[in-house]
């Protein structure tokens, strides 16, 4: 065979192997509203420059009549390119080849590449669309499961790691998602469960529909799934949005888009934001926005615990983490489901650098007795412990309520937070006045002539000298006092202050967070 006879060859056999499984399995993806593994790929990644690896990856499988079996790519395609000019992995499973199935060659291309993402500091995107383990390859389609999630546990913390559903994503399959650090579903064709709605039909007579099952708003409410697309096209620009936010790995910062210049736009909605009436609500968003670049706030978990708000944001071109509490949902008072989801956002944020800010308005934690029965003390613990081991520079302003125990977890000075500032509306204390006054005054409102009257006095009074900023930025619990309108030039200073921020701790392998 002549050169020219192999050149031909090669290329023959590549565009049979990038063909996928056919003209007739790519129609049908499409019918379902998806893309293919490659245009996934070709939208997320800059042009031309993605670099495909193990395309001609084979299975070895010979049992129930796969012996000779052609399945391109096995099923899966992997390699890296540049997103906004940085290097990315990726494996984009091939639901038009056997359905997606996970194999042992299969698994192995898609543990390479997080091997090679590993040694280069790259982060890992992993777009799942897949009718799960490969049957006819056993045990050897399990340890590639095995081996795929010990290896999300190598690169948690060290590298960005991001899956997108696609497609379905159920049984064992699931937790390779569920180890990584977001969670991006497509509404409408994105399914993800452990236990399929016939084995649940089977086991526990429950009837129920893959959609209301696994589907992107069942995970959503659950807190699995971190963001919701409306179609492939949204997900990865929402995963392009999202990786611009972070850094490439645990070494490096994050990608700073300012021009070195400080902002510091007085803002004199911010003076007019909380309501004279403590009780009235308001959204802190319309806070977090006027106080970020642009009024861009890429927010995480949007549908889960809504009585909390995280997500990314700049301030003069650096990346922030953003936490607070929302006043409009649940008077923005903790609960299991806010702890966890702010304790998760702050580690996230510690183990890649970003900056933590932290907008207090808390009335507490919630009370109850299935608060308690479910374990609100473990799970408050959690957020104790992640801020208190977050090494970042950490800024806290309190706006309004900051009270009792609630007012620690949300990054007081206590836990290690650099800097804390108060609104003039800011109530520091152990408790609301309503409650305080009712056991601290409780035998004098029973005696007056007039309960109800001297009660609101007291109320009055224990807000004027306790329930305000004054008294703990008179301990230097506070460092300062400043006019909502001044926000922005409070954090914007404080940061660019805490750009070398060192802290030392002890020497160990790892804590032990509450779980």
């Amino acid at each position: 065979m002549t050169t020219k006879e192999k050149i031909e060859r090669l290329r023959q056999r590549k565009a049979q192997l990038i063909a996928g499984g056919g003209e007739q399995r790519i129609a049908k993806q499409h019918e379902l509203g998806k893309l293919t593994a490659r245009e996934r790929i070709s939208l997320l990644f800059d042009p031309d420059t993605f670099q495909e690896m193990f395309l001609f990856a084979q299975h070895r499988c010979t049992n129930f009549g796969m012996a000779g079996k052609d399945l391109p790519g096995d099923g899966v395609v992997t390699g890296v390119g540049t997103i906004q000019g940085r290097q990315v992995f990726v494996a984009s499973q091939d639901f038009t080849v056997s359905g997606g199935s996970v194999g042992e060659l299969h698994a192995d291309k898609i543990c390479r590449s997080m091997e090679m993402a590993l040694k280069s500091g790259s982060p890992l995107v992993f777009i799942n669309d897949s009718g799960g383990a490969r049957i006819q390859e056993g045990i050897d389609a399990l340890n590639g499961y095995g081996r795929i999630f010990y290896r999300h546990v190598l690169l948690s913390g060290v590298v960005p790691q991001i899956s997108i559903i696609a497609g379905p994503c159920a049984g064992g399959a699931a937790y390779s998602p569920a180890l990584m650090d977001f969670i991006i579903m497509v509404e409408g064709t994105g399914e993800l469960f452990i236990t399929g709605p016939q084995v649940i039909k089977q086991v526990t007579g429950e009837d129920i529909s893959a959609a209301e099952l696994g589907g992107v708003y069942a995970q959503m409410s659950s807190g699995v799934v971190h963001m919701v697309a409306r179609s492939d096209e949204e997900a990865l620009h929402l995963c392009q949005r999202l990786l611009s936010f972070l850094p490439s790995n645990n070494l490096d910062d994050p990608p700073n888009y300012g021009t070195g210049d400080l902002i510091f736009a007085e803002d004199t909605f911010l003076n007019r934001v909380i309501p004279d009436n403590p009780r009235d609500p308001y959204d802190i968003k319309d806070v977090i926005t006027r106080i970020v670049d642009d009024g861009d706030f890429l927010q995480i978990q949007e549908h889960f615990a809504l009585n909390a708000v995280v997500g990314f944001a700049r301030i003069n071109g650096q990346t922030v983490g953003i936490v607070a509490n929302q006043p409009a949902v649940m008077a923005g008072v903790l609960d299991i489901d806010s702890s966890d989801k702010i304790a998760k956002h702050v580690r996230f944020c510690n183990a890649f650098n970003i900056p933590l800010v932290t907008l207090v308005d808390v009335p507490g934690f919630l009370p109850g007795v299935q608060q308690e029965r479910g374990g609100i003390i473990r799970h408050g613990a959690k957020m104790l412990f992640a801020y208190s081991a977050a090494t970042v520079p950490k800024v806290t302003i309190l706006l309004r309520k900051a009270y009792g125990g609630a007012y620690l977890a949300m990054c007081g000075k206590e836990l290690g937070s650099d800097r804390v500032a108060a609104w003039p509306t800011a109530e520091v204390a152990v408790m609301g006045p309503e409650g305080a006054v009712n056991i601290v005054y409780r035998e004098d409102i029973k005696k007056a002539a007039d309960p109800k009257s001297a009660r609101d006095e007291f109320i009055n009074e224990y807000r004027e000298q306790f329930a305000n900023p004054y008294v703990g930025a008179a301990r230097n619990l506070i460092d300062d006092i400043i006019e909502p309108k001044d926000t922005r030039r409070y954090l914007s200073l404080a940061l660019a202050s805490l750009r070398a921020k060192q802290e030392l701790r002890p020497q160990k392998k790892h804590g032990l967070i509450p779980m």
